[in-house]
């Protein structure tokens, strides 16, 4: 009977470690806080208060996973630049759509204001003596207001004499600068330590950079030759009608620099909440851009599902150049509306077609052959003085210039890195983890 009892005992414990290592049962939450009684026990200390996940508007949850990455049908080029291979990627948040003008807007005028606060004095001093720029003055600032412009008339923010149109003073979009401050943790990982045992200054690995993030809207010219797109370029980023289309001839660098411009404006919001800080938005990794847009059908040639470009009512679903060069067949003749056409299973909209995206991966033939299975990342930060070879970067997607070949969810190409093109978007991941249920209280 005692040997009976103790099987069943043996029985429920194997059952509550078998419970607890599936990860089903979950341990005590620690109290934290330095506000507790000494007693002479562990507690832990929390690092801030409550957490309360800020679940990013317009952005859907990429669950973790596992998938076969790389080509689903036979490469035309027999490049074998892109061999299939199995990886897992952990979950993450990412755009439902390609960033839009409107949303890129966003940042072209806090940039704005940032330069003009500083010209026109509206900034004030931290209790470190830092200068900082003072939002509440310029909130008093109306750009339609004609004295606005004459009290700016005075700095170089302001198109020169010989530069205006029939006298009218407008803002140089090449004075609108952003200042860029990164921590490059890579470098630092690598890094190796000093003869006498310490750690390099933090300071090495800082890098810093001043960039001009005004979209080329030129580019809707140079990128074709004898060809009439003169609209396109004078209307696409500055016009209301074009306001949830992608943006386009952003270069890398520029759509990094809004990613980073993106992490500080939800971080400050949070430090005023005095809620903890959050990881940083980033374009996504060539294999996050592929896991995403396979949405759990791993073998599939395109984000809906299937083998191929048109319903069974014969419609196209993406954004594309078909046949022989019918641009309008779609519905589209240039871009169109970034949530145009049926989400993929994850509820993103033209993963495929639209415009091409940039990705965070280097583009280097043999990047399959050495990456890691577990979120797989090849990265080079090319400098100005790197040799052309080491700044292409990743696009994927295709875009609406592009043949089918190019939509599919393995096939991946290039384009260096301080360029922009017409047909070049991008959108962004942040690594949070899934929203709490509703109900829940957060976390």
């Amino acid at each position: 009977m005692k040997m009976k009892n103790l099987g069943l005992v043996f029985r429920t414990l194997s059952a509550v470690v078998l419970l607890s290592g599936c990860g089903i049962l979950g341990g005590k939450k620690s109290k934290g806080g330095t506000g507790l009684a000494n007693d002479g026990q562990l507690h832990g200390v929390a690092p801030g208060s409550k957490y309360v996940l800020p679940k990013p508007p317009g952005m859907v949850y990429v669950p973790q996973g596992y998938f076969h990455m790389g080509p689903s049908d036979e490469d035309p080029a027999y490049a074998f630049s892109a061999r299939n291979r199995t990886v897992s990627v952990s979950g993450f948040w990412m755009d439902a759509t390609e960033v839009t003008n409107n949303e890129y807007r966003q940042f072209v005028y806090w940039v704005r204001d940032s330069v003009v606060a500083r010209k026109l004095g509206y900034v004030k001093a931290d209790k470190e003596g830092i200068e900082r720029v003072d939002w509440t003055k310029m909130k008093t600032i109306k750009w339609g207001d004609p004295k606005v412009i004459e009290q700016l008339s005075t700095t170089d923010i302001i198109l020169q004499p010989d530069d205006r149109i029939f006298g009218k003073k407008e803002i140089d979009p090449s004075k609108i600068i952003f200042h860029s401050e990164v921590f490059d943790l890579k470098a630092a990982a690598k890094a190796a330590k000093n003869a006498d045992g310490t750690t390099p200054p933090r300071s090495k690995f800082i890098v810093k950079y001043d960039l001009p993030i005004y979209p080329d809207t030129l580019v809707w010219i140079r990128d074709y030759t004898y060809s009439y797109n003169e609209p396109m370029a004078k209307r696409y980023f500055s016009h209301p009608a074009f306001g949830n289309y992608p943006v386009v001839g952003v270069s890398w660098k520029q759509a990094t620099a809004f990613c980073e411009w993106r992490t500080h404006y939800l971080n400050a919001y949070l430090n005023g909440k005095k809620r903890p800080q959050e990881s940083d938005f980033h374009l996504p990794t060539e294999a996050q851009w592929e896991y995403a847009a396979r949405a759990g059908r791993s073998q599939t040639m395109y984000p809906w599902g299937n083998y191929y470009l048109r319903n069974k009512k014969g419609c196209l679903l993406a954004n594309f150049k078909p046949g022989r060069g019918n641009y309008p067949e779609d519905g589209g003749f240039y871009t169109v509306r970034a949530d145009s056409y049926w989400p993929n299973d994850f509820g993103l909209y033209c993963m495929s077609g639209n415009v091409a995206e940039w990705t965070s991966s280097i583009y280097y033939e043999g990047r399959n052959n050495f990456q890691h299975d577990m979120n797989p990342d090849v990265r080079w930060n090319a400098g100005k003085d790197d040799p052309p070879l080491m700044k292409r970067k990743v696009i994927r997607g295709g875009s609406w210039k592009d043949v089918g070949y190019y939509l599919q969810n393995g096939t991946s190409t290039y384009e260096y890195q301080d360029t922009s093109k017409s047909y070049i978007g991008f959108r962004c991941v942040i690594d949070l983890p899934a929203a709490p249920p509703k109900g829940s209280g957060g976390r």
